[in-house]
This record gives structure tokens, C-alpha cells and sequence, in this order.
């Protein structure tokens, strides 16, 4: 028998600590979406999306870009 169990935990983060969150979600979902869009554009030019590498070496390039 597979017991499942889950944990409720409430934050209570002070203001410093919420404007680390905000911009690290903030960053997580601009990242997402814009390899969403490249996704996307690959996807209807060629039938064929991007791999993970292809992700990942292009978001070293975009963090260079962007800092």
C-alpha cells in the first residue's frame, strides 16, 4: 500500500527577502517564455522544435547578453 503525504508550509519572508523572490520568479517566468516563443518560431519554420542544448548553451548566450 503507497502512502502519499504532503506538506502545507507558510513563509513569512521580511521585505529584502521578498524582492529576491519576486525578481527570481520574475526571471524564471521571462526565461520560460522566451524560449516558449523561440520553441514557437522554430517549430513552424522547420516542423521541429529546439532541444534542451540548444536551450541551454543559447540561455549562456542570452545571459551574456543581458548583464
Amino acid at each position: 500500500m503507497l502512502v502519499n503525504k504532503a506538506y502545507k508550509f507558510r513563509i513569512y519572508p521580511n521585505k529584502e527577502q521578498e524582492v529576491l523572490i519576486a525578481k527570481t520568479i520574475g526571471s524564471c517566468r521571462f526565461v520560460f517564455n522566451y524560449f516558449l516563443a523561440k520553441w514557437n518560431d522554430t517549430y513552424k519554420e522547420t516542423g521541429k522544435g529546439l532541444t534542451y542544448n540548444t536551450c541551454s548553451s543559447q540561455l549562456t548566450q542570452l545571459k551574456k547578453e543581458l548583464t
